[in-house]
Order: C-alpha cells, then sequence, then structure tokens
C-alpha cells in the first residue's frame, strides 16, 4: 500500500482535481493507496473540502492549528500514514500523478528505495515558468550537489520506502523536505523519474526571499550532517527498465 502526503494552505479549488487524478490512476494501475492531506488552517476552507472527500475515497485528513510549515506538516502526515510507501506531491496539480506507477514500481521490486519525480533528467523540465524562477532553480540544484547525487535536489515529488526514515531526525529548514531524506535517509539507491513541472494553476506561491535564504541555511546544516557521518556512503542512481 501507498499513502500520498499532500501538505495544503489555500488549496481547496485544487485539491478536488488533484485527489480525483491520484485515485484515477491508482485505480487504472490496481495499486492500493490512500491519501493523506495534512492542512493548516486554512482560511479558504481546504479543510472542509478535505473532509469531504472522505465520502469518495481513501483519505485522511490532519488538521493543524495554524501554518506551521511545509516540511512540519509533511512528517505530521507520515506520522499517520499507513503505506509501507510513502510518497510527497503538491496540491497545486504541478505534479503529474500519472507518473505514481512508474515512481512506486522499481520501489516495489526493491531496484531502489527512493524515487523522485525529476525535471533534470533527459525527458524531464518545467512549463510557462518565468526567467528568475528558472535561475533560482538551476542556482540552487548546482548548489545541492555538494550533499547529494541527485540531479533534482529540490524536487517536492518523490517515493520512498518507509524504512529509509527509520530513526532519521528529519528536521529541515525551510520546505526542502525532499533534500532532507535524499541525504539523511536509509537508503543504497535512488531512482529520478522525469516529469514536466507545470507551474500553479491555482492560488499563489509560497516561494519568497525567507524561503531562499532557509534553503541555504539548510544545506550548510547538511554539510555539517555529513562531515560529522563521515561513514556515510552516498546512494547512487538507478536507470528505469
Amino acid at each position: 500500500m501507498i499513502s500520498i502526503v499532500v501538505p495544503c494552505y489555500n488549496e481547496a479549488e485544487s485539491l478536488p482535481l488533484l485527489a480525483d487524478k491520484i485515485f484515477e490512476v491508482l485505480n487504472k494501475n490496481n495499486i492500493e493507496g490512500e491519501l493523506v492531506v495534512v492542512d493548516d488552517n486554512s482560511p479558504d476552507g481546504t479543510g472542509d473540502v478535505a473532509e469531504k472527500l472522505k465520502e469518495k475515497y481513501n483519505v485522511k485528513v490532519v488538521h493543524r492549528e495554524g501554518k506551521a510549515g511545509l516540511s512540519s506538516a509533511v512528517v505530521a502526515g507520515f506520522k499517520v500514514s499507513s503505506g509501507d510507501i510513502l510518497g510527497v506531491m503538491d496540491a497545486d496539480l504541478s505534479h503529474d500523478p500519472e507518473i505514481i506507477p512508474r515512481l512506486v514500481s522499481p520501489l516495489e521490486k526493491n531496484k531502489a528505495q527512493v524515487a523522485i519525480g525529476s525535471r533534470h533528467v533527459k525527458g524531464g523540465g518545467s512549463e510557462n515558468w518565468p526567467l528568475i524562477r528558472r535561475f533560482i532553480s538551476k542556482t540552487a540544484i548546482i548548489m545541492g550537489r555538494i550533499v547529494t547525487n541527485v540531479r533534482d535536489v529540490t524536487s517536492g515529488y518523490f517515493f520512498f520506502r518507509k524504512e529509509v526514515i527509520d530513526g532519521i531526525d528529519i528536521n529541515p529548514i525551510g520546505f526542502k523536505i525532499g533534500l532532507e531524506i535524499f541525504v539523511k535517509g536509509n537508503y543504497e539507491h535512488f531512482i529520478e523519474i522525469p516529469f514536466i513541472f507545470k507551474d500553479r494553476r491555482f492560488g499563489s506561491s509560497k516561494l519568497g526571499k525567507g524561503e531562499v535564504i532557509n534553503y541555504i541555511k539548510h544545506l550548510f546544516a547538511l554539510r555539517k550532517f555529513l562531515s560529522s557521518h563521515k561513514d556515510k556512503k552516498r546512494p547512487t542512481a538507478v536507470q528505469e527498465d
């Protein structure tokens, strides 16, 4: 079984569309799964919308008292997830659910323990992104290579076997929880599956100057972690069948 954690803040418009698409893909591919929605008390009623989805789908909803951040929301979702494979997706329809089977398959076969939806392998990319966003993303990825071999280090679309985070202190600075897991996780192999990132159709981006600063702080913290864990080998990439 897979659990897909979706952190939300003001995603009332996009969440039902995302749920419809996710469960359409799961049903079509005979994948048992649940959607775990974590809502940070969104003023637009996202929490109520998520509760309504329980009438149609296998959905769990975590209601938090306030906006405590994306990364902590994802961790809260992990804690209530029932799957032996965990995944993370954005609620804004920027992550294509169609590639979920390709992300899950190598994990089920134990070919890899982490699977990443990647914009930066052959076949991947970004659609309708302004030049400044492309520049920021490219710079962040170049910087991130000092701590991991993953090519799309800032991806927020990824799946992994639950044991990857067993005993791991997940404490990211900012919203790049994927990077935290890519560096600290217990795994040997990862796979990057290409997809086209589509800029959000609803709501507004959460990226700001503060998140850029937090990303840099996060890289320094992860570099310090690696320096104190010199025996930890960097996982290697495998190719899709």
